[in-house]
């Protein structure tokens, strides 16, 4: 049986499915495993001793860190480019460019967006003429792959469960590489940060642009502690 590229099959939802595996793949070369989101500092000062401590810190950034405000910029930018809202998009892109707490923060996602977007051109050519990716050079990560994923037909909320759970997972393999945990400590607290992921999309969904921000501090201490850290395996 000879399968040819162009055959037709499978439907739009197959196909933006399958376009979130490589994009959020660890194989997609945006760089993430060099970015621990200030975990490293919160690892040396001994505040995540065990699996538990792990998931309590990442479940306050999704609920009041960089996951709520990611996913609300996902939300934001996927609106305005289905509604071809260019100059409004441009506006997001800058308010999430300056939207950070510290500049390895901000590092974190500015590196990632920019390479996304390398990396989403090289792969589908056709995305570099799309406004308003054509125009964009450093965006924020989130933008950049919100408004991917809109031009690309692909759900708001698919893309936004699917991103978060590409971040938790993310901060669970820096985890593994700092903390005395193994991988089926890592695995379980994987598993108990996804069920949190559909009940705070479906509340972000519900969450004015404009009451977006974040309450994560000790993230931030932690991050802006990281940046004289003597020894260092992470860029953030």
């Amino acid at each position: 049986m000879r399968i040819d590229a162009q055959s037709p099959g499978g439907d739009a939802g197959e196909s933006g499915l399958l376009l979130l595996q490589a994009w959020l793949s660890p194989a997609f070369p945006v760089g993430g495993y060099s970015y621990s989101h200030g975990l490293e500092y919160a690892v040396e000062a001994g505040a995540l001793p065990d699996r538990a401590a792990l998931q309590n810190w990442i479940e306050g950034i999704l609920l009041f860190g960089a996951g709520r405000t990611d996913a609300l910029l996902i939300r934001e930018i996927h609106r305005a480019v289905l509604a071809q809202e260019f100059d409004r998009c441009d506006e997001i892109a800058a308010f999430a460019s300056a939207f950070r707490g510290t500049s390895e923060l901000a590092l974190e996602a500015s590196a990632q967006g920019a390479a996304f977007l390398k990396a989403l051109i090289a792969g589908w050519p056709e995305f570099a003429a799309r406004e308003p990716l054509r125009q964009w050079q450093r965006p924020v990560y989130a933008v950049a792959f919100g408004a991917a994923a809109a031009v690309a037909g692909i759900d708001a909320r698919q893309a936004t469960v699917a991103y978060l759970h590409a971040f938790c997972s993310n901060l669970v393999s820096a985890a593994l590489r700092l903390m005395p945990i193994g991988q089926s400590d890592g695995l379980a607290c994987l598993a108990h940060l996804s069920k949190t992921l559909p009940s705070l999309a479906h509340a972000l969904e519900l969450t004015p642009f404009d009451d977006i921000g974040a309450s994560a501090l000790m993230v931030d201490v932690f991050s802006m502690r990281h940046e004289t850290q003597y020894t260092r395996l992470f860029r953030s």
